[in-house]
């Protein structure tokens, strides 16, 4: 007699993950809401669906750029992680004023407290930044140009007076 092999369901191989039962939604989605009515009326149009809440907004280069700078001025970062985000003389500026690590605080972790900006032409930014370091306030300032592959770029680096 032919034995008849029966077919078993195989199991998932082990290098995938397995998938989700969480009944939640994932972010973003619109929450559910349980359905009213089965039957649709011509009175009640229906309506698209929406996005729930504003858009995610993204930081500003000037933002983002005296975070980057603070890390590395104060030593939480080596200078090389700002590389390809400089330009010019301003890694050369970058580098000799982080070898004296000039916002760096005894205390708490310095932070960015201030910051404000001036545009001297298209694709150019000044920016001027106060970082609360401690118990004091220094300065930071730097220009950011915006670079024919739309990225910004810092080209100049400048630290306040650093303390003795």
């Amino acid at each position: 007699m032919n034995k008849v092999m029966s077919r078993t369901p195989q199991t998932r191989p082990r290098h995938r993950p397995p998938t989700r039962h969480d009944t939640r939604r994932p972010a973003g989605a619109p929450p559910r809401t349980p359905a009213r009515s089965t039957v649709r009326t011509a009175s009640r149009p229906e309506t698209a669906r929406t996005l729930p809440g504003k858009a995610v907004r993204q930081p500003r280069p000037t933002d983002l750029f005296a975070d980057r700078l603070l890390a590395v001025l104060s030593g939480q970062r080596p200078v090389h992680w700002m590389l390809r985000h400089t330009a010019g003389r301003a890694y050369d500026d970058l580098v000799r004023l982080a070898e004296h690590r000039p916002l760096r605080a005894l205390g708490p972790r310095p932070v960015v407290h201030d910051i404000g900006y001036y545009v001297p032409s298209d694709g150019a930014l000044e920016v001027f930044a106060r970082i609360a370091a401690g118990d004091r306030l220094r300065a930071m300032a730097f220009r950011l140009e915006l670079g024919t592959d739309l990225r910004w770029r810092c080209t100049a680096v400048e630290t306040g007076p650093t303390p003795t």
